[in-house]
């Protein structure tokens, strides 16, 4: 299993996507405002999801721009 690092965009529960802020022992704490819809939808702007709820789309490691929400950019 890859952990996250912070800076990193994760996906989660059904599409979920947010970047990564602090990383835990056992979960990361995520921000949510980077999804394109976050003004339309009625959610905490951070939570914190479990290691193994989650994939990498893209590491704040890679070189380069980070693209927003796209999925096919996953780093399973």
């Amino acid at each position: 299993m890859t952990i996250a690092e912070i800076g990193d965009i994760i996906e989660f529960k059904e599409g979920l996507q947010g970047i990564v802020e602090k990383v835990n022992e056992n979960s990361v704490i995520v921000n949510l405002t980077y999804m394109e819809d976050f003004d339309e939808s009625v959610m905490q702007e951070k939570t914190v999801i479990n290691h193994k709820r989650y994939i990498i789309l893209s590491s704040s490691s890679q070189e380069g721009n980070i693209p927003r929400c796209d999925p096919s950019n996953r780093i399973e």
